[in-house]
């Protein structure tokens, strides 16, 4: 449907023009964020060469069979370097903004194992201070029950730092779980996506983002050399198609000749001028009378 439009060439054409330019301002800004320490010169230059690459591009297609080998070879290798590089600054951009959405649910993360690898070694800590009081009571007489006392008041503290110190660990893991449910739904998709696929969630984004970066550059190089063609294609049409000069309204009747009615010109067409001759047979018959001759050759009546 859309080639046999007028406009198809010019769809081609936006559709490069868009293309080229997201994978550009993607490129450019990743760049930057890879040599912070230069922004504003890396845009510049970035930008340049995203647009000498397209330039190039066209420019290999189209003169391809004027040029000689060492620039067909150069301009090959440059612009596929180009789009090498353009893929590697969309990669920063897309890694950075992934970091930053999820870099909230990192530190909470971490956070969380944190304490919860605190929590399991004070009960192991628990444990042992039980055990250790147990044997020590078993080692005494039975009659020496000051002496158990002694040592169950000597225990007894730690154990109830150790069991405050749980009770305030659990508090803090129940909130950090909390916060990580809302931070989470910046992340959703990407942790069911992991979970679904049994792995981590950095290799479920590295492996969407060079994805896109595989398409991304190459659709736009591949559009802007379509353009090419659909506009070679369209002039060489135009060059083999008749033209039709119109006539001017001054020039479409000749002298003496009438314009249409517009009765006429609702029909699309012209009543030419009917002359209307006489049929002899419908014409009256005219009996010839003898002449008479009077006296002095006067004609009688």
């Amino acid at each position: 449907m859309f080639e046999q439009s007028k406009n198809f060439s010019n769809l081609v054409g936006l559709s490069a023009l868009l293309i080229a330019f997201s994978a550009a301002f993607f490129s450019v800004f990743g760049l930057s964020k890879l040599f912070a320490g230069a922004e504003l010169s890396v845009i510049i230059m970035a930008s340049s060469l995203e647009f000498g690459k397209l330039v190039a591009a066209s420019f290999l297609y189209r003169y391809w069979d004027k040029i000689n080998l060492l620039q067909k070879f150069y301009m090959t290798f440059a612009t596929i370097v180009l789009i090498i590089i353009t893929s590697a600054g969309i990669f920063g951009f897309l890694s950075n903004a992934y970091q930053g959405a999820t870099v909230e649910f990192e530190k909470e993360s971490t956070a969380l194992i944190f304490k919860e690898d605190r929590l399991k070694q004070l009960q192991e800590d628990k444990v042992y201070l039980k055990e250790e009081l147990q044997d020590a009571i078993e080692e005494l007489p039975d009659n020496y029950r000051t002496a158990r006392r002694k040592l169950r008041e000597d225990y007894q503290p730690q154990i109830s730092e150790i069991n405050k110190q749980m009770i305030d660990l659990k508090g803090e893991i129940g909130e950090l779980k909390t916060a990580l449910v809302e931070t989470g739904v910046d992340v959703g998709p990407v942790i069911y996506l992991a979970r679904t696929f049994q792995t981590d969630i950095d290799t479920v984004v590295k492996f969407f983002i060079f994805v896109l970066i595989f398409v991304f550059d190459p659709m736009a190089v591949m559009f802007v050399i379509s353009y090419n063609v659909a506009l070679e294609h369209r002039d060489g049409n135009e060059i083999h198609r008749p033209r039709v000069k119109k006539k001017r309204w001054w020039e479409m009747y000749k002298e003496g000749e009438r314009p249409p009615t517009a009765h006429e010109l609702m029909m699309g067409k012209k009543e030419e001028p009917i002359e209307l001759e006489a049929d002899p047979e419908d014409l009256p018959k005219i009996e010839d009378k003898p002449k008479v001759i009077g006296r002095g050759g006067i004609p009688g009546k």
